[in-house]
């Protein structure tokens, strides 16, 4: 992407892993390299605690009785899993720790705009976490993720008000880390790095910072209202007191449907630059990926209202949010075309993320496309709270978002760490996730679409056979993603070290420094004088 490259001679013998070994180096530091390890440490324990209650829920399912907990406990259990994977993982997963990391490299700046607010950033991460965790620890709470009133805010008698400030605290968070990149992103560009060259990674997180500074307020003061109201008894949501309980859902789902592309669209970002780097070709249609980034963050404060087709709201409002959910599906799928026709008579190489990449083609293709069923509001009616739901969810979300972020940390583990990881073993992971990941939520749209509603501990006798599918699965999905955490760890002790600067014959400016990059990121300031993912030059130059 850029004729600058550092040299050996320029580079600085202290890497930002090196730079000092004390506690104090790492939690008071203004890195955005150093805070991104941190967050991606903190989200990885959290990943594990959220799938330890994903578990939980799976056991209890394998019988048609609830033999395993108690309705209660069951409640409790899958409200914490959602809670955790989504508020303290699944958000801030690519942006905080990739995006932390690679957005400055990748615009050539030395850091981001606001070093002190990103660390700030991560101390309210923790604090939430460590909200969400009392919470766990002292009882849990039974509401579900959602929060819906008015049996949070009236009737439960969980620790609700607790787990609301645990995302309220949080939600502060991604609004400062996604004020940071958008600052960054406007200012600190390198020269030469026009917005027409700027990487479809950065386009990604520009279009989620937009959602994170716009969508999250929303949320925050709609978790206020619900804690007022079930500490104070004012009337938001209360019938009883004048309240509406149906305004809730309003004010949650405009910021809770954003938020899946808060989720989604960094990980469409990662898989752009997977695609092109393991095709060894330009991006197909770069404007159009680009733009259709900034048209879902758009068209994706419009659609709250498909989540409410059965909450009383007009046939009308029902068609009009109906038909602008389509209209949402067509950016994705642009997204997923151009992909496909990057890689059409690329010279494909199938390496750890890549694989990964297209396991991230193929199932999020299936959750947009069960979305758009679930737009429909015929189907709605019918699938609406059941199984089907969880599934169209995780095809999205897990075999979407989480594929991308581990496609993402394959990619750019060398330049991270400076150590690499066992290739095979990562072939067998990627492998292990698609096929644990497929045999735990396709026969979820089966028994979803056979009238089984979600959240249930107890179960008719019929659907026992697909439940112990989704449990076998999940015990593949398990080992799946227990290997790369048993491989990265062992790769920053034993793992072969990496020096070169641009191992995977990538373009971009993060591959034109060394590896791991210095403190400083860039000894020399950068100059952008190729086009974005200039691959048919550089097959040129190495031709003559």
């Amino acid at each position: 992407m850029s004729a600058y490259v550092e040299t050996p001679d320029a580079a600085s013998k202290v890497n930002y892993l090196t730079n000092g070994w004390t506690w104090q180096s790492w939690l008071l530091t203004g890195d955005h390299k150093r805070i991104a390890m941190l967050y991606l440490i903190s989200i990885t324990v959290f990943f594990a605690l959220g799938g330890a209650f994903a578990a939980a829920i799976r056991l209890e399912l394998m019988t048609p009785r609830g033999d395993l907990m108690e309705a209660e406990t069951y409640n409790k259990v899958f409200t914490m899993h959602g809670v955790i994977m989504i508020f303290f993982f699944l958000i801030p997963s690519v942006p905080a720790t990739l995006g932390n990391f690679l957005i400055p490299l990748m615009v050539g700046a030395k850091d981001l705009a606001f070093p002190k607010i990103n660390l700030l950033s991560w101390y309210l991460y923790i604090i939430g976490g460590i909200l969400g965790l009392y919470v766990a620890v002292s009882g849990g709470v039974d509401t579900g993720w959602t929060f819906y009133t008015p049996y949070s805010s009236t009737y439960s008698n969980s620790a609700v008000i607790a787990t609301a400030m645990g995302a309220f605290v949080a939600g502060f968070s991604s609004i400062l880390t996604g004020l940071n990149f958008i600052v960054t992103i406007h200012k600190m560009r390198a020269p030469g790095l026009t917005w027409g060259r700027l990487p479809l990674f950065v386009w990604a997180h520009y279009a989620t910072s937009l959602i994170q500074l716009l969508g999250t307020p929303v949320v925050a003061i709609t978790l206020v209202l619900m804690m007022l109201e079930r500490g104070f008894r004012i009337g938001f949501f209360d019938p009883a007191l004048g309240g509406d309980p149906v305004l809730f859902q309003h004010l949650f789902w405009f910021y809770s449907h954003p938020a899946v592309y808060i989720m989604i669209l960094p990980g469409m970002g990662v898989i752009s630059e997977i695609v092109t780097c393991y095709s060894k070709k330009s991006v197909f249609g770069y404007e159009f990926i680009a733009g259709s980034s900034l048209a879902i963050a758009i068209l994706g404060f419009f659609v709250w209202g498909h989540h409410m087709f059965v909450a009383g709201q007009s046939t009308y409002a029902g068609m009009v949010f109906s038909l602008i959910t389509f209209a949402v599906a067509v950016p994705s799928a642009v997204k997923v075309f151009n992909w496909a026709a990057t890689m059409y008579k690329g010279s494909i190489s199938w390496d750890t993320p890549m694989l990964y990449a297209m396991g991230f083609m193929g199932l999020f293709t299936i959750g947009g496309v069960t979305g758009v069923m679930l737009a429909t509001m015929a189907l709605d009616l019918h699938m609406h709270d059941t199984y089907f739901v969880v599934a169209h969810f995780h095809y999205v979300m897990v075999g979407g978002m989480v594929m991308a972020f581990m496609g993402g940390l394959h990619f750019w583990w060398s330049k991270m760490t400076g150590r690499s990881y066992p290739e095979m073993a990562g072939r067998v992971s990627a492998f292990l996730v698609f096929i644990g990941f497929n045999l735990t939520f396709f026969p979820q749209f089966i028994v979803g679409y056979l009238g089984m509603p979600r959240r249930y501990h107890a179960y008719p006798d019929e659907f026992q056979v697909y439940h112990v599918m989704s449990t076998a699965g999940a015990g593949v999905l398990g080992i799946g993603y227990l290997l790369p955490a048993i491989y990265f760890t062992y790769s920053l002790f034993a793992g072969k070290r990496v020096t070169d600067p641009n191992p995977v014959n990538a373009k971009g400016l993060e591959w034109t420094v060394p590896t791991p990059p210095p403190t400083e990121n860039f000894i020399v300031p950068p100059v952008v004088t190729e086009e974005v993912y200039a691959y048919a030059e550089q097959e040129e130059k190495s031709l003559v």
